[in-house]
């Protein structure tokens, strides 16, 4: 029986164009400028100088705070600047920039395709060597992942949740993965159930991606503890309280997280990433892009190295459109606009996603007319047509306590209102406030 989320949710057309493109390593770029701030946290510190000889996967900054995590180099070459560089958005960002000298590798890193199934590290020392192979959360926020599977004090883990949705339209890379690298992730979950002392991990992918059900199935069978749930198809179903009330039915509370429900969610790309880190000594320094849009001449799935300009994924599909008019990095819901095509890849990069002008068009702004399908809409149960309208009269006060902060920002209000309201534009400004006010009284 295929399961779901039991509030809200919006059914987008798939769109999984590159579901059947191979995937391809891009060429490595003349040049890579990596990011310090690729993860949820403070930045990390650069610990290389102008003129350093490094290795592809040697340590380059180290993180800087509780909540952070260390960056390698993805290539081997010679440390030409450590300097602000403009990221997606144009924010200037501490970048170290690395001229490509050949594909050296440190000698640790087992390159092999060869499988290690054997496994006799402590929870501790696997924590350990998530945390200095730079691992985060692939799903979208970049939490460091050795912070996620450590719970606070009085808090315990009682399950481990994969998430395989990628209920997102067009993106198709964690599905190729589970379809090309079923083992790696079977074992990745073992080496985090582990760490979380956990006996049972349930791995969630939707109803589109069959192939990668029955890879997964057929691995999960190989490794005890493993169960694939087939889900149906909605959106946001990978959200992490969405996908937690869909596999084991138990709701995060307001101002909650995950773990009050007993339950830790990582991305299947996560899990690939902890089976490389710790059974082939190999950081994080690449990850799997989709190239799309309908507007393409072609479709890609390719393995790329961090601190790859944008600019060359989409060289790689034959360039830009004449008739392309936005480029999006991530998906069409929850994306951000890429302001600046010779930004770089950074961990959680995930798609990208090339759209027409007639594709990106809004519908005009009409009145309300009191039909409620957003609030239908609603996975978290809130009201958007009342939070758009207190956060259009900056009523801060009563935003909070309509709950504005459990927003997760899906779009899922904005994709179904019929009157063309930006109701999401409005209340994600709105909750900013909040928040900002919320941390203010918290100090």
């Amino acid at each position: 029986m295929k399961k779901t989320f039991a509030i809200g949710g919006v059914h987008p057309h798939d769109s999984k164009l590159s579901r059947q493109s191979a995937v391809e390593e891009l060429p490595l770029p003349e040049t890579v400028a990596i990011s310090m701030a690729q993860h949820l946290g403070a930045p990390a510190t650069p610990i290389v100088a102008v003129g350093d000889k490094v290795l592809v996967g040697q340590l380059i900054a180290e993180p800087s705070g509780f909540v952070s995590a260390p960056v390698h180099s993805s290539v081997s070459g010679t440390v030409k600047a450590i300097e602000p560089r403009a990221d997606l958005a144009g924010n200037p960002v501490p970048h170290v920039v690395i001229e490509v000298e050949g594909d050296a590798w440190l000698p640790e890193i087992d390159r092999t395709p060869n499988f290690v199934g054997d496994m006799t590290l402590s929870a501790e020392q696997i924590l350990a060597r998530i945390k200095e192979a730079g691992i985060v959360g692939l799903g979208g926020a970049a939490f460091p992942t050795h912070i996620k599977l450590s719970p606070p004090p009085g808090k315990k883990a009682e399950v481990l949740i994969l998430n395989g949705t990628e209920c997102e339209p067009y993106l198709t890379s964690d599905d190729h993965i589970m379809r090309d690298r079923p083992d790696e992730i079977a074992m990745g979950a073992q080496i985090m159930m582990k760490a979380l002392g956990v006996g049972r991990c349930y791995i969630g992918i939707e109803e589109n991606k069959p192939e990668a059900i029955k890879a997964m199935r057929i691995a999960a069978i190989r490794f005890g503890g493993l169960e694939v749930v087939r889900l149906k198809k909605k959106y946001p179903q990978g959200g992490e309280k969405q996908l937690i009330d869909a596999i084991i039915g138990r709701r995060v509370p307001s101002l909650g997280l995950p773990i009050d429900t007993g339950a830790v969610v990582q991305n299947v790309g996560t899990a690939l990433a902890v089976y490389e880190a710790v059974q082939k000594h190999k950081p994080l320094i690449d990850n799997m892009i989709t190239v799309t849009g309908r507007c393409l001449p072609v479709q890609k799935n390719f393995l790329v190295r961090i601190g790859t300009p944008f600019s060359k994924l989409l060289e790689a599909v034959g360039g830009i459109p004449e008739n392309a008019a936005k480029i999006i990095s991530g998906g069409p819901m929850m994306g951000k606009a890429i302001s600046n095509l010779e930004a770089t890849t950074v961990k959680a990069s995930s798609a990208v996603l090339v759209l027409t002008e007639k594709e990106t068009k809004r519908r005009p702004e009409g009145p309300c007319i009191r039909c409620g399908k957003c609030a239908d809409a609603c996975p978290m149960g809130l009201q958007p047509f009342l939070l758009y309208k207190l956060a259009k009269m900056n009523r801060p006060d009563e935003m909070e306590q309509e709950k504005v902060f459990d927003c997760i920002e899906c779009g899922c209000c904005l994709y179904t209102c019929p009157a063309g309201i930006p109701l999401l534009d409005l209340i994600r400004i709105g909750k900013a406030d909040v928040m900002k006010i919320m941390r203010s009284r918290k100090k």
